[in-house]
């Protein structure tokens, strides 16, 4: 009876996480950064090193069309090699991957011949080892199709504190569910809650005197979901210092 209660609760918990994924969509895929990835550190999400946030190898940049000014970094995509028997991988696998950068465009290349990360083309340059699943390297660009899928990590969400006496700017990593964060806010131990604004990327900013206050987070997902992290800061916290908070389901 245990079992099958198991196997029923294992089965539901699938059917949430499948209707959390999106439609399938087709865009075109290319590679950056080394079979190394060292090229793929830093970037415009601002995650810095990428192994050590978290997401390593399985990282992609995303062109403007689905960039979107940096509200989703973090978001999270499930991509496929499609209609190239010559250079997909047999059985056209799957890789999952976090978006951690931008692809700018290049307007003295036409969108159809090297300028691949053109408005409004839809266009992932991919981390070379992520590109390899799917493709052989050779292939330089390939047809994919893609849908957003829920990001799965370990731990809550890190609040990395940067910035100055008179000016914070906080990064948020490891974001589940949704991964990608379209509102911040933050209270003190002397504040009510306050409204953060996106610097850049993932990086929001306070422009009020928080030194010597313990804080709070509360962030919302591209979803809607809100996550909630009181207290998680103590007040004699240090700029450069990582906290980590409550996290999303991914349900």
């Amino acid at each position: 009876m245990v079992v099958l209660f198991t196997i029923m609760a294992m089965a539901e918990a699938a059917s949430k996480v499948q209707s959390a994924w999106g439609p399938w969509k087709t865009a075109h895929a290319t590679c950056y950064g080394g079979f190394d990835a060292a090229g793929t550190m830093g970037g415009a999400c601002g995650y810095g090193n990428l192994y050590q946030q978290g997401y390593g190898l399985h990282t992609a940049a995303l062109s403007t069309a689905l960039f979107n000014n940096g509200e989703k970094c973090g978001s999270c995509y499930e991509i496929k090699c499609i209609d190239d028997p010559q250079w997909c991988r047999p059985g056209n696998p799957s890789i999952f991957i976090t978006a951690t950068n931008y692809c700018p465009p290049n307007w003295d290349i036409p969108s159809d011949n090297g300028g691949w990360c053109n408005p409004p083309r839809e266009h992932f340059d991919l981390a070379v080892p992520m590109f390899v699943r799917l493709a052989q390297y050779r292939a330089g660009i390939i047809p994919v199709s893609y849908r957003r899928v829920p990001c799965i990590k370990r731990g809550g969400i890190r609040f990395t504190m940067q910035g100055n006496p008179y000016w914070n700017l906080i990064l948020f990593t490891n974001v589940a569910g949704a991964g990608d964060i379209v509102r911040a806010e933050v209270k003190g131990s002397n504040t009510d809650w306050m409204s953060m604004t996106r610097n850049w990327g993932q990086n929001w900013q306070s422009m009020h005197q928080l030194v010597g206050q313990s804080l709070s987070f509360r962030v919302t997902a591209s979803d809607g979901r809100v996550s909630e992290s009181l207290n998680v800061v103590p007040s004699n916290w240090q700029f450069g210092q990582t906290f980590s908070g409550n996290q999303f389901s991914i349900f």
